[in-house]
């Protein structure tokens, strides 16, 4: 059985970040911590959605999830919100 890889975000642990999923969903918050399948802890979490018949570049904030834990296999994009040290 071959090793799996962690992911490297190491350096985005309490820092805000914005991760998209599949269904063109994306919540916003401060990471708390990862697995090496990509699982993810985000706390203060923030449902994002597109405004109806807007630019698909523009996100409004939409409900409040508090602590939610997104499931590695539907993560598309981790993005950093602040910057880190590399």
């Amino acid at each position: 059985m071959s090793k799996v890889a962690q992911p490297e975000l190491k350096r985005y642990i309490d820092k805000r970040v914005a991760v998209s999923v599949n269904g063109g969903r994306r919540i916003t918050g401060t990471l708390r911590g990862y697995d090496v399948f990509m699982n993810i802890v985000v706390e203060n979490a923030v449902e994002q959605i597109h405004p109806i018949k807007g630019n698909l570049n523009l996100w409004k904030d939409g409900p409040q999830c508090g602590t939610v834990v997104v499931r590695g296999a539907s993560v598309t994009l981790v993005e950093g919100l602040e910057p880190v040290k590399t």
